[in-house]
């Protein structure tokens, strides 16, 4: 019995060989790099890379040198009002010493205080808010949300003067809130922006998962916690993110919520350090970077919820 005839290994030929070469290479044009964003950013130089590497470091430059300046001048013995410097002269932390002995570190646990308590509180009330609006159907529903958004479109001064006689004074229960955290922390309890948000969110939740659900049994709180929530972290984080930041900014609030100097946020109390004629510029800057740790951390540490809720709200639908 003779073996089987093996067929001869076949050689590319030279135009084979190349057009598999030009498909390569256009399947690594086309394939995206690890660098790639939106606007089609690659790794590979040329003139377009350029105008974006320069485009870079103009966007950075405009956002970053606010940053620098107040880092500069916070650890120079005699910063310059009239110059910009992105560093310092005669480096020295004197400043940062004479902010905490005028008590801003004080000013800074108050804000502490209030922004956690109020981002907690406010994060409870809009996420109810959010699922009675979007999971259910009731009367008035289209009247609640346009009281939600009514409240985003009143400036802080028309309602400061009402909101300060009704926390001297809160109707049915007859408290006095003044000079008290609660003061602070109960009128932002409720923002419409979040509860916008949160509603839109859970608006595109498939509504198979929720009837699975409640054929196990599940009830509301159940419903809400262990089936809602978790597909609502990137609303969820933009919501704390935003609400932390709007709550650390607040100034006029804790102005009128207070009773005595000692009640005041870290952001009334650099308004204090400005007009105190013992203080110098430096002062008021190493308070600025004091108060400005905190929203650069919430940031850092909530960026990726931030940016994929950002990205899930702008691919919806």
């Amino acid at each position: 019995m003779s073996a089987p005839a093996l067929d001869p290994v076949r050689t590319p030929s030279s135009d084979e060989a190349a057009a598999a070469s030009r498909r390569a290479d256009k399947q690594a044009r086309t394939t995206p790099a690890r660098f790639d964003t939106a606007l089609g950013w690659n790794d590979r130089p040329g003139v377009s890379w350029v105008l974006r590497i320069l485009l870079c470091a103009i966007a950075l430059g405009i956002f970053a040198a606010p940053f620098l300046t107040i880092l500069s001048g916070s650890l120079s013995t005699h910063p310059s009002g009239s110059s910009l410097s992105f560093l310092p002269h005669d480096s020295t932390l004197t400043n940062f010493r004479v902010a905490g002995e005028r008590g801003i570190w004080d000013y800074f646990t108050n804000s502490l205080v209030i922004a956690g308590g109020g981002l907690l509180l406010q994060l409870v009330v809009c996420v109810l808010a959010a699922y009675a609006l979007a999971r259910h159907r009731f009367r008035g529903q289209a009247i609640v949300m346009t009281l939600f958004m009514l409240t985003m479109m009143l400036p802080e001064e028309v309602i400061a003067i009402p909101l300060s006689l009704v926390l001297g004074d809160v109707p049915v229960v007859g408290l006095d809130l003044k000079g008290t955290v609660w003061g602070v922390i109960l009128p932002l309890g409720a923002w419409g922006f979040s509860v916008m948000l949160l509603t839109e969110f859970m608006k595109d939740i498939p509504s198979e998962i929720e009837e699975a659900a409640r054929l196990d049994g599940v009830g509301e709180l159940r419903m809400l916690w262990q089936v809602i929530l978790p597909l609502c972290k990137p609303a969820l984080g933009v919501a704390g993110v935003l609400g932390f930041i709007m709550i650390w900014d607040q100034y006029l609030l804790p102005l009128i919520a207070a009773k005595d100097p000692t009640d005041y946020t870290v952001t009334v109390a650099l308004s204090i350090l400005r007009t105190d004629p013992e203080v110098g510029s430096g002062v008021v800057l190493a308070g600025a970077v004091i108060a400005l740790v905190p929203s650069l951390v919430v940031y850092l540490l909530l960026q990726r919820s931030l940016v994929t809720g950002i990205a899930a709200g702008a691919t919806k639908g």
